[in-house]
């Protein structure tokens, strides 16, 4: 037994096969003499793994290029083709599930609105797994190939030990009604595909952070603007999480004591002043019966006209969430913060101006000068990219090793 503390060969192989994954993945094609140069690993070690990974079929060549007087240098490549993720977007009114290739192009997409039955667990449930369902079928994709499935939330997600198969992955969420909901037992009843579930803000920001937006930051916050508020806070290049992984709820942080109810149950929540759903309702002008989307862009329309209602209504949002940045700006200092989310592309173009404009206003100056404010780059559903980013970075963080469940569908990998 290897003493505590100690890396064993496995160690050392699991480390340098994930550190030359992860560079081909975010920064090939690159050629054996670059990633030495930009691992650290000696020529023999980079040799020996990219042999590996070859012969595992998770990496690949194509092409190459000329070197100073000598043989032209070969370049290596994860291939996108070899497997596939799924990322599964619980939202407020619908639920969306999506194939991807290990490039994360979007393959098949499934959207389920969600009925009257809203947020209840087992209709959910019952969406995802059709959704899974449909996007196999749609795409024609082996289930087999697929590494895994990632599903964003609304809420706090326990994570439960990691060795029980997700079976453990409990979900707290006052503003949909969870109380402890056994999502990953319940999930586990309809699919064997491994399971990664988080927040839906946290998934966002990962996309962000690793394909839009946030790219080459180490400290960021990515606030997520839809019906509800949320943030992903990135500090050393690493998603903060807190004691119980609840950090980032921001979206119910105090911006008016004994202000506005908010759907959590508590008071003067930012969430009740700038969430999609309770401006639609404060306006309430939004034709009948209209989707919430439709409602917060008939709002746009309206400010836009002039309207002086709907007008001082996205001012003093733009002021309530220019405020709640400078907090953020306030307490963890970051670099860029990203404002993505469906509402946040939506009303962005028109507020952003004000949102900067407050947050100076109210952060520091020192701090805030450091700060960047702009919207993201990833789409409405970068969600849904953002929940595919969990089975990938397990993949890569693993060194491309496949779960145990998967071992027998290593031909089909190559």
């Amino acid at each position: 037994m290897a003493e505590r503390g100690k890396q064993t060969v496995r160690d050392l192989r699991r480390g340098s096969r994930s550190t030359l994954l992860q560079r081909l993945y975010f920064e090939g094609p690159l050629s054996r003499q670059e990633l030495g140069r930009i691992s650290g690993l000696s020529a023999g070690s980079v040799s020996n793994v990219i042999g590996e990974l070859l012969a595992d079929g998770l990496v690949e060549e194509c092409g190459s290029v000329d070197s100073d007087g000598g043989r032209p240098r070969i370049l290596l490549q994860v291939p996108p083709d070899r497997a596939h993720l799924v990322g599964v977007d619980v939202g407020e009114t619908q639920v969306r599930v999506a194939l991807f290739d290990l490039g994360l192009t979007e393959l098949a997409a499934s959207d389920h609105p969600l009925s009257d039955s809203g947020h209840d667990a087992d209709h959910v449930v019952e969406l995802i797994l059709t959704g899974l369902s449909e996007v196999l079928a749609d795409s024609g994709i082996d289930p087999a190939t697929v590494l895994g499935v990632g599903v964003g939330v609304p809420g706090i997600v326990e994570q439960g030990d990691p060795g029980t198969d997700g079976l453990g992955i409990v979900v707290h969420s006052q503003t949909v009604d969870w109380d402890a909901v056994p999502l990953g037992r319940m999930l586990r009843a309809g699919t064997d595909l491994p399971l990664y579930v988080d927040n839906g803000a946290k998934t966002l920001g990962q996309a962000e952070m690793w394909f839009g937006a946030g790219r080459g930051a180490r400290h960021a916050v990515v606030a997520l603007f839809g019906s509800g508020v949320g943030a992903c806070v990135i500090a050393d290049g690493a998603r903060f999480r807190g004691a119980t992984s609840s950090a980032g709820e921001w979206g119910h942080t105090k911006v008016h004591v004994g202000g506005r109810l908010c759907r959590c149950g508590s008071r003067g929540c930012l969430e009740a002043y700038v969430g999609a759903e309770a401006l639609v309702e404060r306006w309430g002008r939004a034709p009948a019966g209209s989707s919430e989307k439709a409602g917060l862009a008939a709002l746009l329309a309206a400010a836009e006209a002039g309207e002086p209602e709907a007008v001082g209504l996205l001012t003093e949002a733009a002021e309530y969430f220019g405020a709640a940045i400078a907090d953020l700006i306030n307490l963890f200092n970051p670099e860029r913060i990203v404002i993505g989310g469906w509402a946040g592309l939506m009303l962005g173009p028109r507020l952003l101006p004000d949102i900067r404009d407050a947050a100076t206003a109210y952060a520091l100056r020192f701090p805030r000068a450091q700060t960047s404010i702009d919207l993201g780059r990833l789409g409405p559903d970068a969600v849904t990219v953002g929940a595919a980013t969990l089975p990938l970075w397990h993949f890569l963080e693993s060194g491309g090793d496949l779960p145990e469940r998967l071992a027998g569908a290593a031909p089909a990998l190559r």
